[in-house]
């Protein structure tokens, strides 16, 4: 019996990442990089938890970054944000 829900559960689990992967895959500029994330080794889940991280720091600071989908474009947004309030 056990053995039945743990399978049930894998099913319903490996679905759902399914579904999830679909959408990553197809919104606009959605970071591609973590479809399948869930097969990642835990250095690179730990990693991109620590990036996503950094991206809701920059967001609560005010910096208005939290639209874009990765730390590189989110920190390249903020750059351009800084040389133009020095102008």
């Amino acid at each position: 019996m056990v053995f039945l829900i743990q399978r049930v559960q894998n099913k319903d689990l490996l679905v759902l990442h399914l579904k999830l992967n679909e959408l990553i895959a197809a919104r606009q500029g959605a970071s591609n990089r973590i479809i399948n994330a869930q097969d990642f080794p835990e250095e690179e889940i730990s990693l991109l938890h620590g990036s996503f991280c950094l991206l809701a720091e920059k967001a609560r600071q005010g910096h208005e970054l939290g639209r874009s989908h990765s730390v590189e474009e989110a920190e390249e947004n903020h750059q351009g944000k800084r040389r133009s309030y020095r102008r």
